[in-house]
């Protein structure tokens, strides 16, 4: 992904933590335990919210801690990438939803951190939380995006922050509190059939900003994005894990529809393309 020139958005938060010591809660479950909560939560795309719905309280980020060249890069890759999903979002509101976009934050850290959606660390991986409309990344997460899920590529870490900042637009839009009310309302296979709706709809929506992007885009970046659609599957991700895919546990969707979706997104670049709710098939 070519990033040379491009500005560094300003909504962005560093933050330190202290790697030794553990985190409260959780930050990325949406219902998954154990290995699953790492894999197919952890590293990616994860939303949780339970705590807040439960009333839970912020707590307070830990600070501190040296700045080692491979954090000064990530975040500068960071803040970059925020950069062009407000320019797209920027466009892309107006024009099709006749609506003025309101961008996140995004919080970088190294080793923990916390949020009112829970604690945060690398366990845990990318997440949004909707109580204060912040995206969360550990810069480890890109190492462990490429050396232990076998998604390597810039493009491919770039289409995971615009998959965070997708789920923001969800939540500007209204869709996230709807979903999550419903989900609380609902049956486990229920609840987890409307997250992995609103997780495919977050990869259409990242396909929208790619292909908003392709003037930046090199050559093999496309494929990296599609890659790593397919290494987060829930049916990859629980092979993985040693285990046989049971579809009623997913939360994200399968490797096909998560890499189909992202493409839809990219090929029509519509909003209304992305509606997985009123999708006959996923």
């Amino acid at each position: 992904m070519r990033l040379r020139g491009i500005r560094r958005s300003k909504n962005v938060e560093v933050r330190r933590g202290n790697p030794r010591r553990r985190a409260g809660g959780k930050a990325g479950g949406l219902g998954v335990v154990g290995v699953l909560a790492v894999l197919a939560i952890g590293y990616f795309t994860g939303m949780d919210v339970t705590p807040l719905l439960q009333g839970g309280q912020p707590p307070q980020a830990q600070q501190g801690g040296s700045v080692s060249e491979t954090d000064k890069r990530a975040t500068q890759f960071s803040a970059q990438v925020l950069a062009t999903t407000e320019d797209v979002w920027g466009k892309v509101f107006p024009q099709q939803l006749d609506r003025t976009y309101v961008p996140p934050k995004l919080v970088i850290f190294s080793g923990i951190t916390q949020s009112p959606c829970g604690g945060a660390s690398g366990a845990t991986g990318p997440f949004y939380c909707p109580a204060d409309s912040k995206a969360y990344l550990d810069t480890q997460f890109f190492s462990m995006l490429s050396q232990r899920m076998g998604a390597g590529g810039d493009f491919a870490a770039a289409y995971v922050i615009a998959h965070e900042v997708a789920h923001h637009v969800q939540n500007q839009l209204g869709i996230l509190p709807k979903v999550n009310a419903a989900r609380q309302r609902s049956g486990e296979r229920e609840a987890n059939l409307l997250t992995v709706k609103l997780e495919l709809m977050a990869d259409c929506l990242s396909g929208i900003w790619a292909a908003n992007v392709q003037g930046l885009m090199e050559k093999g970046d496309l494929q990296e994005a599609l890659n790593a659609a397919r290494k987060i599957g829930d049916d990859h991700l629980q092979r993985q894990a040693g285990r046989v895919p049971q579809p009623h546990t997913f939360t994200h969707g399968t490797s096909e529809q998560r890499a189909r979706w992202f493409a839809r997104g990219f090929e029509t670049g519509a909003v209304g393309q992305c509606d997985t709710f009123a999708a006959r098939q996923l």
